[in-house]
């Protein structure tokens, strides 16, 4: 059973980066379509990137697009997202996802493995 755990998060300045990793445990990451959500306070999941195990292109939310990669290292089993030019409105909570088709889905309920998340702060 594959568990997944964040790390990376952190308090940082406006304009500031931040390189957020997921690891996997009890299994392989390399068959399995791997994204990124983040949690607002008062607000619902929103979708920021995923990239599937098959190959493709990487696809990221309207408001990280441009700002945020992901990338994957499966040799390492894991996953990582890489946030430039942070801006108060990326202060969330962001988790690691996972889903076994190769289909990347911007829905959470699509991904049936999470991690707890990790806390990113950006203050002005």
């Amino acid at each position: 059973q594959v568990q997944l755990v964040e790390s990376g998060g952190g308090l940082v300045q406006a304009g500031d980066s931040l390189r957020l990793s997921c690891t996997a445990s009890g299994g392989t990451l390399s068959t399995y379509t791997m994204a990124w959500f983040r949690q607002a306070p008062g607000k619902n999941h929103e979708f920021v990137s995923a990239i599937s195990y098959a190959g493709g292109a990487p696809v990221y939310g309207d408001s990280v697009k441009g700002r945020f990669t992901i990338s994957r290292d499966d040799a390492n089993n894991r996953v990582h997202l890489q946030m430039n030019n942070l801006e108060p409105d990326d202060t969330a909570v962001y988790y690691c996802a996972a889903r076994s088709p190769t289909v990347i889905h911007r829905t959470r309920n699509s991904y049936t493995k999470w991690g707890q998340g990790t806390r990113v702060t950006v203050t002005v």
